[in-house]
């Protein structure tokens, strides 16, 4: 009988884990969509970019993309060797936590590439642009999460 609880327990644990993995990369896939400012849109819609400042900005989100999805399959693998973590332990052991520790990493680096990702994009603006730009940026940081 503690065996199947057990069994149990991990199962749950498992299926947790990965919905949780599954939640936030969908977040972090995806604007806020409560209020909060898509920078993207913003840039693309209201700056009034220049053809050539298209292009630049465009080549910026093009290697931003494939970064990203790199990103994405590492946070992914990290979710499954959690997920094997937890069937394995059946417990929050060393595993375990290795596992979360490759997710938070990755996660980390995305949050980084982000950064420069924005800032690659400002420095093709122009000075107003720029002010618009950095407004819409500091709002879409300050909102508040979904």
């Amino acid at each position: 009988m503690n065996t199947a609880r057990t069994a149990i327990a991990v199962v749950v644990l498992t299926v947790v884990a990965m919905a949780a993995g599954i939640w936030v990369g969908t977040r972090i896939d995806q604007p806020h969509q409560h209020g909060a400012v898509d920078v993207h849109t913003i840039l693309h819609t209201q700056l009034g970019l220049s053809p050539e400042q298209e292009k630049k900005i465009e080549a910026i989100e093009a290697k931003f993309a494939l970064d990203r999805k790199d990103l994405d399959v590492q946070m992914r693998a990290a979710n499954l060797e959690l997920a094997r973590a937890l069937e394995a332990e059946r417990a929050y052991g060393d595993a375990a936590k290795t596992a979360i520790s490759h997710f938070h990493a990755a996660m980390a680096k995305l949050q980084e590439l982000t950064v420069v990702h924005i800032l690659e994009m400002r420095a093709v603006l122009s000075p107003d642009q720029a002010n618009t730009f950095d407004k819409t940026v500091r709002e879409a940081l300050s909102a508040d999460p979904p």
